[in-house]
């Protein structure tokens, strides 16, 4: 007992407090790393922006990460292994060399307590806060270790390249896109998020990745005003089609001449009608060249993000799509973009045709062939492929490797697709169900 008093003197003391010092130093660095890394930029960025410099300043340290993390590993390690080593000397000092067996014991219970536990615990449930608070020190500690860990991440990435590994330095570990995707089917999944809503912000997320050539009305559907009509099939026409503009041909349908817009119309036979004397004399004088407005081309491979920017530039609503030969293959309208993200768009002039997906009596789903993979994904939450096809029918044709006839039966990618209409080429309408998982097949 004498041995062990007459050891306790003021070095004893000085070791004790620089080995607590240093375990706070463990705790401050592990807790600004994991405050630094869960910390949501997004929300970072609205109080920078706000006037707080400490978040502005959390937002400019965590452009790097690799730098950031390289920085208060090396500041964690080195206060860890200097405490270590400084308990093991002082307790060899106290009690010999059995005191290395309690000193790995008692710091290892320290630092995992003390300097891990509890600091991330902390710095995850108040990540932003935390954050904010250590980001002036921490730009300090990175500036101070930025050559060392400069030569460490050299040394990473030599070593990393002899087992073929590449890092991009300029790449994120998450796109913002993608982590907004990811919070968003997490939060439907826990009911936090609407489907509604999930589905509109993806909706607008996706835009970027998907051409007018995914959604635009194909050729064979549009509806057409020939040039050589009389006025009255005309008027007619433009009077019984539920749309407001109807592209113009000349001969035939691939020779689009102009678009008229059916209020141009009743402005042109409103102002004929009060020139001439009876109906039969301003049809005479009618003209489509006087309201008929200049075609608007685009190519099939506009992003939509692109063409909806187009439209709004142009304080145009309507586009004809063509292919890199000018071969028509659709339109597409402003509309038909916002109805990727918000859904379905109608009014009291869209024809009542049947709903794109009803379900059967038998439990299963009877779809419209014309229908979009993505569509139908969002509509039930299903997650068949659409890398090869953009419709349903197309996805069973490529599947089938040819043209299905009535009645054929087709299972893939689990599910059962039933052929139940075909007109020409087309397939018309199908019935899908899921398959039970054991006999689904990809």
């Amino acid at each position: 007992m004498d041995d062990i008093t007459s050891q306790i003197d003021t070095a004893f003391w000085l070791t004790t407090a620089a080995i607590l010092g240093l375990l706070v130093l463990s705790a401050f660095f592990s807790g600004s790393e994991t405050a630094l890394t869960a910390a949501s930029r997004g929300k970072l960025r609205a109080q920078a922006d706000k006037g707080s410099r400490a978040a502005e300043q959390a937002l400019s340290i965590t452009e790097d990460n690799e730098r950031l993390i390289g920085s208060v590993l090396l500041g964690n390690n080195l206060v860890n292994i200097l405490s270590t080593s400084l308990a093991t000397a002082l307790f060899t000092r106290v009690l010999g060399d059995g005191g290395v067996a309690l000193a790995t014991l008692v710091m290892t219970l320290l630092v995992l307590i003390f300097a891990e536990v509890l600091p991330k615990t902390y710095a995850i449930t108040n990540a932003e806060v935390a954050a904010a608070r250590v980001a002036r020190p921490i730009s300090i500690i990175v500036k101070l270790f930025a050559p060392i860990v400069a030569a460490v991440q050299v040394l990473v990435r030599g070593v990393l390249r002899l087992f073929g590994v590449r890092i991009d330095p300029d790449s994120n570990v998450l796109a913002v896109r993608e982590e907004i995707a990811g919070a968003l089917n997490l939060g439907h999944s826990e009911g936090v998020v609407e489907k509604e809503d999930r589905d509109r912000i993806l909706g607008a997320l996706d835009l970027s990745d998907r051409t007018v050539e995914e959604i635009m009305l194909h050729r064979s559907q549009i509806e057409m005003v020939n040039a050589d009509d009389s006025a009255e099939a005309i008027l007619a026409q433009s009077i019984e089609s539920p749309h407001t503009r109807l592209p113009v041909y000349k001969g035939e349908p691939e020779n689009v001449i102009g678009v008229v817009h059916a209020k141009d119309l009743a402005r042109l036979m409103h102002r004929l009608a009060a020139e001439a004397s009876d109906l039969a004399s301003s049809l005479k004088n009618f003209s489509l060249n006087d309201v008929m407005m200049k075609p608007y081309f685009v190519p099939d491979t506009t992003t939509l993000d692109e063409q909806m920017r187009q439209f709004l530039h142009m304080r145009s609503h309507f586009a004809l799509v063509v292919d890199e030969y000018g071969s028509l293959r659709g339109l597409i309208t402003l509309e038909d973009i916002l109805e990727e993200i918000v859904g379905e768009i109608t009014d009291e002039f869209d024809p009542l045709a049947e709903h794109a997906i009803r379900k059967s009596e038998d439990g299963q789903f009877i779809v419209d062939g014309a229908m979009t993979i993505r569509d139908l994904n969002r509509a039930m939450e299903w997650t068949l492929p659409d890398d090869e096809a953009n419709t349903i029918a197309g996805l069973v044709i490529h599947e089938a490797q040819s043209i299905p006839t009535v009645g054929q039966v087709f299972s893939f990618h689990g599910f059962r697709f039933e052929v139940l209409g075909r007109k020409d080429n087309r397939i018309s309408r199908l019935k899908i169900r899921p398959l039970p998982v054991a006999l689904s097949t990809d």
